[in-house]
Protein backbone atom coordinates (compact mmCIF):
# COMPACT_ATOMS: atom_id res chain seq x y z
CA UNK A 1 0.00 0.00 0.00
CA UNK A 2 3.11 2.20 0.04
CA UNK A 3 3.02 2.25 -3.39
CA UNK A 4 -0.45 4.40 -3.54
CA UNK A 5 0.24 7.47 -0.92
CA UNK A 6 -2.10 10.29 -0.81
CA UNK A 7 0.71 13.45 -0.91
CA UNK A 8 -0.60 16.17 -2.61
CA UNK A 9 -4.26 15.64 -2.52
CA UNK A 10 -4.42 15.28 1.23
CA UNK A 11 -2.33 17.93 1.81
CA UNK A 12 -4.61 20.61 -0.37
CA UNK A 13 -7.64 19.19 1.39
CA UNK A 14 -6.46 19.52 4.73
CA UNK A 15 -5.82 23.60 4.30
CA UNK A 16 -9.31 23.52 2.16
CA UNK A 17 -10.80 21.93 4.98
CA UNK A 18 -8.71 24.31 8.04
CA UNK A 19 -9.72 27.14 5.77
CA UNK A 20 -13.38 26.71 5.52
CA UNK A 21 -13.89 25.99 9.22
CA UNK A 22 -12.19 29.61 9.91
CA UNK A 23 -14.72 30.78 7.16
CA UNK A 24 -12.91 31.22 4.46
CA UNK A 25 -15.12 30.49 0.95
CA UNK A 26 -12.67 28.00 -1.32
CA UNK A 27 -12.84 27.94 -4.99
CA UNK A 28 -12.23 24.28 -5.84
CA UNK A 29 -11.00 23.58 -9.37
CA UNK A 30 -8.75 20.39 -8.15
CA UNK A 31 -11.30 17.96 -8.83
CA UNK A 32 -13.46 17.05 -12.15
CA UNK A 33 -16.64 16.74 -10.50
CA UNK A 34 -18.75 18.19 -12.97
CA UNK A 35 -21.85 20.11 -11.47
CA UNK A 36 -23.95 20.20 -14.36
CA UNK A 37 -27.07 18.11 -13.37
CA UNK A 38 -28.48 15.29 -16.30
CA UNK A 39 -31.46 16.36 -18.47
CA UNK A 40 -34.72 16.05 -16.70
CA UNK A 41 -35.90 12.94 -18.95
CA UNK A 42 -32.65 11.30 -17.71
CA UNK A 43 -33.89 12.03 -13.96
CA UNK A 44 -37.00 11.08 -14.49
CA UNK A 45 -36.38 7.99 -15.83
CA UNK A 46 -34.49 7.00 -12.70
CA UNK A 47 -36.85 8.14 -10.46
CA UNK A 48 -39.71 6.23 -12.07
CA UNK A 49 -37.59 3.02 -11.75
CA UNK A 50 -36.23 3.77 -8.55
CA UNK A 51 -39.91 4.09 -7.32
CA UNK A 52 -40.25 0.34 -9.01
CA UNK A 53 -40.51 -1.91 -5.59
CA UNK A 54 -38.89 -4.71 -8.11
CA UNK A 55 -35.91 -3.08 -8.95
CA UNK A 56 -33.97 -3.46 -5.83
CA UNK A 57 -32.99 -7.08 -6.37
CA UNK A 58 -29.16 -7.90 -7.50
CA UNK A 59 -28.60 -6.72 -10.79
CA UNK A 60 -25.99 -9.45 -11.66
CA UNK A 61 -26.08 -8.87 -15.35
CA UNK A 62 -26.63 -5.88 -17.84
CA UNK A 63 -29.85 -5.72 -19.01
CA UNK A 64 -30.80 -6.03 -22.63
CA UNK A 65 -31.79 -2.37 -23.24
CA UNK A 66 -28.98 -1.45 -21.95
CA UNK A 67 -26.90 -3.31 -24.17
CA UNK A 68 -29.31 -2.02 -27.24
CA UNK A 69 -28.40 1.16 -26.34
CA UNK A 70 -24.75 1.02 -25.89
CA UNK A 71 -24.83 -1.03 -29.12
CA UNK A 72 -27.36 1.55 -30.78
CA UNK A 73 -25.41 4.89 -29.35
CA UNK A 74 -21.75 3.53 -30.38
CA UNK A 75 -23.33 2.94 -33.95
CA UNK A 76 -24.67 6.49 -34.49
CA UNK A 77 -22.29 8.24 -32.81
CA UNK A 78 -19.02 6.61 -33.77
CA UNK A 79 -19.85 4.50 -36.80
CA UNK A 80 -18.68 1.33 -34.51
CA UNK A 81 -20.64 -1.71 -34.76
CA UNK A 82 -20.79 -4.04 -30.97
CA UNK A 83 -21.75 -7.28 -30.17
CA UNK A 84 -23.93 -6.86 -27.49
CA UNK A 85 -23.83 -10.28 -26.35
CA UNK A 86 -19.67 -10.06 -26.34
CA UNK A 87 -18.25 -6.98 -27.09
CA UNK A 88 -19.80 -4.74 -23.90
CA UNK A 89 -19.31 -4.77 -20.63
CA UNK A 90 -20.87 -2.28 -18.01
CA UNK A 91 -19.40 -0.35 -15.28
CA UNK A 92 -19.52 1.39 -11.63
CA UNK A 93 -17.99 4.07 -13.73
CA UNK A 94 -14.79 3.52 -15.96
CA UNK A 95 -12.29 3.63 -12.96
CA UNK A 96 -13.47 0.53 -12.21
CA UNK A 97 -12.41 -0.91 -15.23
CA UNK A 98 -9.47 0.41 -15.26
CA UNK A 99 -8.51 -0.70 -12.01
CA UNK A 100 -9.87 -4.36 -12.55
CA UNK A 101 -8.42 -4.81 -16.09
CA UNK A 102 -4.96 -5.25 -15.60
CA UNK A 103 -5.58 -8.17 -13.11
CA UNK A 104 -6.81 -10.11 -16.11
CA UNK A 105 -4.04 -9.30 -18.89
CA UNK A 106 -1.09 -8.81 -16.99
CA UNK A 107 1.00 -11.01 -14.50
CA UNK A 108 3.53 -10.13 -11.84
CA UNK A 109 6.16 -8.27 -12.97
CA UNK A 110 5.11 -7.71 -16.44
CA UNK A 111 5.37 -4.68 -18.06
CA UNK A 112 2.79 -1.73 -18.74
CA UNK A 113 3.03 1.53 -20.71
CA UNK A 114 1.65 4.27 -19.42
CA UNK A 115 0.92 7.82 -20.45
CA UNK A 116 3.05 10.36 -18.55
CA UNK A 117 1.42 12.63 -17.50
CA UNK A 118 -1.88 10.54 -16.86
CA UNK A 119 -5.21 9.86 -14.61
CA UNK A 120 -3.73 8.31 -11.69
CA UNK A 121 -5.78 5.04 -12.22
CA UNK A 122 -4.07 4.52 -15.60
CA UNK A 123 -0.96 3.38 -13.49
CA UNK A 124 -3.02 2.50 -10.40
CA UNK A 125 -4.68 0.08 -11.98
CA UNK A 126 -1.88 -1.73 -13.34
CA UNK A 127 0.69 -1.62 -10.11
CA UNK A 128 -2.58 -3.03 -8.21
CA UNK A 129 -2.20 -5.92 -10.21
CA UNK A 130 1.89 -5.77 -9.74
CA UNK A 131 2.59 -5.14 -12.97
CA UNK A 132 5.83 -2.49 -13.46
CA UNK A 133 5.22 0.77 -15.20
CA UNK A 134 7.24 2.16 -18.42
CA UNK A 135 5.85 6.24 -18.71
CA UNK A 136 5.50 7.47 -22.07
CA UNK A 137 6.14 11.63 -21.91
CA UNK A 138 3.42 13.52 -23.33
CA UNK A 139 5.00 17.03 -24.17
CA UNK A 140 4.04 20.01 -24.94
CA UNK A 141 6.37 20.22 -28.03
CA UNK A 142 4.77 16.99 -29.47
CA UNK A 143 1.19 18.01 -29.02
CA UNK A 144 1.23 16.25 -25.73
CA UNK A 145 1.04 12.96 -28.13
CA UNK A 146 2.79 9.46 -26.97
CA UNK A 147 5.87 9.07 -29.11
CA UNK A 148 5.39 5.84 -29.99
CA UNK A 149 8.31 5.77 -32.16
CA UNK A 150 10.66 6.92 -29.05
CA UNK A 151 9.72 3.71 -27.11
CA UNK A 152 12.73 1.29 -27.20
CA UNK A 153 12.12 -1.91 -28.99
CA UNK A 154 13.26 -3.53 -26.01
CA UNK A 155 10.46 -2.30 -24.03
CA UNK A 156 7.74 -2.83 -26.70
CA UNK A 157 8.80 -6.26 -27.25
CA UNK A 158 8.12 -6.66 -23.31
CA UNK A 159 5.20 -4.91 -22.84
CA UNK A 160 1.46 -6.93 -22.12
CA UNK A 161 -0.48 -3.09 -22.18
CA UNK A 162 -0.70 -0.28 -23.19
CA UNK A 163 -2.73 2.66 -21.76
CA UNK A 164 -3.89 5.80 -24.16
CA UNK A 165 -6.38 8.34 -23.56
CA UNK A 166 -7.43 10.75 -26.02
CA UNK A 167 -8.99 13.39 -25.53
CA UNK A 168 -6.79 13.31 -22.99
CA UNK A 169 -6.80 14.10 -18.86
CA UNK A 170 -4.59 16.05 -17.93
CA UNK A 171 -3.22 17.81 -20.66
CA UNK A 172 -6.31 18.18 -22.77
CA UNK A 173 -4.57 17.12 -26.18
CA UNK A 174 -6.76 15.67 -29.06
CA UNK A 175 -5.21 13.12 -30.95
CA UNK A 176 -5.32 12.95 -34.96
CA UNK A 177 -6.37 9.79 -37.05
CA UNK A 178 -2.50 8.98 -38.17
CA UNK A 179 -2.09 8.49 -33.98
CA UNK A 180 -4.55 5.40 -34.31
CA UNK A 181 -3.38 3.65 -36.95
CA UNK A 182 0.02 3.88 -36.22
CA UNK A 183 -1.04 2.78 -32.78
CA UNK A 184 -2.91 -0.03 -34.13
CA UNK A 185 -0.08 -0.87 -36.38
CA UNK A 186 2.27 -0.94 -33.14
CA UNK A 187 0.35 -3.12 -31.26
CA UNK A 188 -0.11 -5.61 -33.82
CA UNK A 189 3.66 -6.00 -34.06
CA UNK A 190 4.29 -6.27 -30.47
CA UNK A 191 1.10 -7.98 -29.34
CA UNK A 192 0.04 -5.68 -26.98
CA UNK A 193 -3.30 -4.89 -25.88
CA UNK A 194 -4.51 -1.22 -26.26
CA UNK A 195 -6.85 0.60 -23.51
CA UNK A 196 -8.34 3.55 -24.75
CA UNK A 197 -10.20 6.20 -22.84
CA UNK A 198 -12.53 7.91 -24.30
CA UNK A 199 -14.43 9.87 -21.56
CA UNK A 200 -14.12 13.06 -23.43
CA UNK A 201 -15.46 12.55 -27.28
CA UNK A 202 -18.12 14.98 -26.73
CA UNK A 203 -16.61 17.45 -24.66
CA UNK A 204 -14.44 18.88 -27.72
CA UNK A 205 -14.92 22.77 -28.79
CA UNK A 206 -15.08 25.55 -31.27
CA UNK A 207 -17.57 23.11 -33.87
CA UNK A 208 -15.09 20.05 -33.77
CA UNK A 209 -15.78 16.48 -33.12
CA UNK A 210 -13.71 13.46 -32.68
CA UNK A 211 -14.51 9.85 -32.73
CA UNK A 212 -13.47 6.38 -31.33
CA UNK A 213 -10.41 4.58 -31.49
CA UNK A 214 -12.37 1.42 -32.32
CA UNK A 215 -13.61 2.81 -35.83
CA UNK A 216 -10.02 2.38 -37.37
CA UNK A 217 -9.40 -0.65 -38.96
CA UNK A 218 -7.82 -3.80 -36.93
CA UNK A 219 -8.65 -1.79 -33.37
CA UNK A 220 -11.16 -4.61 -32.20
CA UNK A 221 -7.74 -7.16 -32.69
CA UNK A 222 -5.90 -5.50 -30.44
CA UNK A 223 -7.94 -3.28 -27.79
CA UNK A 224 -11.10 -1.99 -25.79
CA UNK A 225 -12.09 1.90 -25.10
CA UNK A 226 -13.36 2.91 -22.26
CA UNK A 227 -16.78 5.40 -22.23
CA UNK A 228 -18.11 7.11 -19.42
CA UNK A 229 -21.92 8.98 -18.91
CA UNK A 230 -20.41 10.97 -16.04
CA UNK A 231 -19.38 13.94 -17.96
CA UNK A 232 -21.34 13.55 -21.44
CA UNK A 233 -24.42 13.29 -19.47
CA UNK A 234 -23.98 15.57 -15.79
CA UNK A 235 -24.37 11.46 -14.43
CA UNK A 236 -20.90 11.72 -12.79
CA UNK A 237 -21.96 10.18 -9.22
CA UNK A 238 -24.22 7.55 -10.39
CA UNK A 239 -20.63 6.04 -11.59
CA UNK A 240 -22.41 4.72 -15.26
CA UNK A 241 -19.81 3.63 -18.11
CA UNK A 242 -18.83 0.74 -20.70
CA UNK A 243 -15.83 -1.05 -21.84
CA UNK A 244 -16.57 -1.82 -25.24
CA UNK A 245 -14.02 -4.04 -28.48
CA UNK A 246 -12.41 -6.89 -28.30
CA UNK A 247 -14.64 -9.75 -27.18
CA UNK A 248 -11.39 -12.14 -24.94
CA UNK A 249 -10.65 -8.43 -23.28
CA UNK A 250 -14.26 -8.29 -22.30
CA UNK A 251 -14.46 -11.88 -21.49
CA UNK A 252 -11.81 -11.37 -18.57
CA UNK A 253 -13.46 -8.41 -17.31
CA UNK A 254 -16.64 -9.54 -17.29
CA UNK A 255 -15.19 -12.77 -15.56
CA UNK A 256 -13.10 -10.61 -12.57
CA UNK A 257 -16.04 -8.05 -12.38
CA UNK A 258 -18.24 -11.53 -11.14
CA UNK A 259 -15.81 -11.97 -8.32
CA UNK A 260 -15.53 -8.56 -7.13
CA UNK A 261 -19.08 -7.18 -7.50
CA UNK A 262 -22.24 -7.05 -8.69
CA UNK A 263 -24.02 -5.45 -11.51
CA UNK A 264 -25.63 -1.86 -11.39
CA UNK A 265 -28.44 -1.01 -10.10
CA UNK A 266 -31.58 -1.28 -12.12
CA UNK A 267 -32.70 2.20 -11.88
CA UNK A 268 -29.48 3.70 -12.64
CA UNK A 269 -29.76 1.36 -15.74
CA UNK A 270 -32.54 3.11 -16.62
CA UNK A 271 -31.21 6.29 -16.07
CA UNK A 272 -28.35 5.38 -18.32
CA UNK A 273 -30.73 4.14 -21.34
CA UNK A 274 -32.79 7.46 -21.13
CA UNK A 275 -29.37 8.95 -21.72
CA UNK A 276 -28.56 7.16 -24.50
CA UNK A 277 -31.72 7.03 -26.70
CA UNK A 278 -33.64 9.95 -25.80
CA UNK A 279 -33.23 13.48 -26.74
CA UNK A 280 -29.41 14.38 -27.24
CA UNK A 281 -30.13 18.13 -27.26
CA UNK A 282 -28.92 17.82 -23.56
CA UNK A 283 -25.25 16.81 -24.93
CA UNK A 284 -24.52 19.98 -26.89
CA UNK A 285 -25.99 22.03 -23.80
CA UNK A 286 -23.51 20.34 -21.65
CA UNK A 287 -20.85 20.92 -24.41
CA UNK A 288 -21.52 25.02 -24.40
CA UNK A 289 -21.19 25.36 -21.01
CA UNK A 290 -18.08 24.07 -20.67
CA UNK A 291 -16.29 25.69 -23.57
CA UNK A 292 -18.14 29.41 -22.00
CA UNK A 293 -16.21 28.33 -18.99
CA UNK A 294 -13.23 27.57 -20.52
CA UNK A 295 -13.18 31.29 -22.40
CA UNK A 296 -14.21 32.70 -19.39
CA UNK A 297 -11.38 31.34 -17.14
CA UNK A 298 -8.89 31.60 -20.00
CA UNK A 299 -9.32 34.54 -21.20
CA UNK A 300 -9.34 36.19 -17.80
CA UNK A 301 -6.49 34.91 -16.63
CA UNK A 302 -4.68 36.23 -19.83
CA UNK A 303 -6.08 39.25 -19.06
CA UNK A 304 -3.56 39.50 -15.66
CA UNK A 305 -0.82 38.16 -17.10
CA UNK A 306 -0.90 34.41 -16.45
CA UNK A 307 -0.14 32.86 -20.26
CA UNK A 308 -2.07 29.90 -20.88
CA UNK A 309 -3.78 28.18 -24.24
CA UNK A 310 -7.31 27.27 -24.19
CA UNK A 311 -8.17 23.75 -24.61
CA UNK A 312 -9.48 21.81 -27.40
CA UNK A 313 -11.28 19.19 -25.40
CA UNK A 314 -12.30 17.78 -21.88
CA UNK A 315 -13.64 20.01 -18.67
CA UNK A 316 -9.97 20.99 -17.63
CA UNK A 317 -7.32 23.37 -18.62
CA UNK A 318 -3.80 22.48 -18.87
CA UNK A 319 -2.17 26.39 -17.57
CA UNK A 320 1.87 26.24 -17.12
CA UNK A 321 3.08 27.53 -13.69
CA UNK A 322 4.32 31.39 -13.44
CA UNK A 323 8.02 31.90 -14.03
CA UNK A 324 8.34 32.84 -10.99
CA UNK A 325 7.98 29.50 -9.75
CA UNK A 326 9.98 26.54 -10.03
CA UNK A 327 7.36 23.56 -8.08
CA UNK A 328 3.85 23.44 -9.38
CA UNK A 329 2.78 21.51 -6.07
CA UNK A 330 4.56 25.05 -4.33
CA UNK A 331 2.41 27.03 -6.92
CA UNK A 332 -0.70 25.17 -6.04
CA UNK A 333 -0.23 25.40 -2.62
CA UNK A 334 0.44 29.50 -2.67
CA UNK A 335 -2.92 29.83 -4.68
CA UNK A 336 -4.83 28.03 -2.29
CA UNK A 337 -3.45 29.74 0.66
CA UNK A 338 -3.01 33.12 -1.14
CA UNK A 339 -6.12 33.40 -3.71
CA UNK A 340 -8.34 30.97 -2.34
CA UNK A 341 -8.49 28.84 -5.09
CA UNK A 342 -7.70 25.39 -5.21
CA UNK A 343 -6.06 23.53 -8.23
CA UNK A 344 -3.88 19.85 -8.73
CA UNK A 345 -0.69 20.80 -9.09
CA UNK A 346 0.65 18.84 -12.78
CA UNK A 347 3.27 16.65 -10.53
CA UNK A 348 0.33 14.63 -9.22
CA UNK A 349 0.01 12.98 -12.62
CA UNK A 350 3.53 12.17 -13.17
CA UNK A 351 6.89 13.17 -13.83
CA UNK A 352 5.85 14.99 -16.96
CA UNK A 353 3.29 17.32 -15.48
CA UNK A 354 5.75 19.06 -13.35
CA UNK A 355 5.61 22.97 -14.15
CA UNK A 356 1.95 22.83 -15.10
CA UNK A 357 -1.55 23.05 -13.03
CA UNK A 358 -4.92 21.16 -14.01
CA UNK A 359 -7.79 23.69 -13.70
CA UNK A 360 -11.95 22.09 -14.03
CA UNK A 361 -14.07 23.77 -15.17
CA UNK A 362 -16.65 22.52 -12.52
CA UNK A 363 -17.92 26.05 -11.07
CA UNK A 364 -20.29 28.56 -12.92
CA UNK A 365 -19.19 31.37 -14.73
CA UNK A 366 -19.10 33.94 -12.02
CA UNK A 367 -17.02 31.88 -9.54
CA UNK A 368 -14.52 31.42 -12.21
CA UNK A 369 -14.44 35.39 -12.44
CA UNK A 370 -14.36 35.77 -8.90
CA UNK A 371 -11.26 33.05 -9.00
CA UNK A 372 -9.57 35.17 -11.49
CA UNK A 373 -10.16 38.94 -9.76
CA UNK A 374 -8.60 36.57 -6.25
CA UNK A 375 -5.14 35.95 -8.15
CA UNK A 376 -4.48 39.08 -9.47
CA UNK A 377 -5.33 41.20 -6.39
CA UNK A 378 -3.09 38.31 -4.51
CA UNK A 379 0.13 39.27 -6.48
CA UNK A 380 1.20 35.70 -7.22
CA UNK A 381 2.18 36.04 -10.47
CA UNK A 382 4.06 39.48 -10.41
CA UNK A 383 5.81 38.69 -6.72
CA UNK A 384 8.29 36.27 -5.18
CA UNK A 385 7.11 32.95 -4.55
CA UNK A 386 7.44 31.75 -1.08
CA UNK A 387 9.42 29.10 -2.64
CA UNK A 388 12.17 31.98 -3.55
CA UNK A 389 15.50 31.41 -1.02
CA UNK A 390 14.83 27.79 0.11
Amino acid sequence: MHRFEAGIFSKLLEIKNQKTKQGETIIDLSVGSPNIPPAKHIVDALLTSAAEEGNYIYAINDQSALLDAVSTWYQKRYGVTLDRDTEICSLLGTQEGFSYLAMTIVDEGDLVLVPDPCYPVFSDGPRLAGAELYFMPQKKENGYLVQLQDIPEEVANKAKMIIVSYPNNPTTAVAPDRFYVDLIAFAKRHDIIVLHDNAYSELVFDSKRCGSFLSFPGAKDVGVEFNSLSKTYGLAGARIGFCVGNANVISGLKKIKSICAYGMFLPLQKAAIAAMTGDQGCVQTVRQAYEARRNVLCEGFKAIGWEMEKPEATMFVWAPIPPNYKSSERFAMDLLEKAGLMVTPGSAFGPSGEGYVRMALVQEEDALREAVRRVKESGILLGRSSEDGC
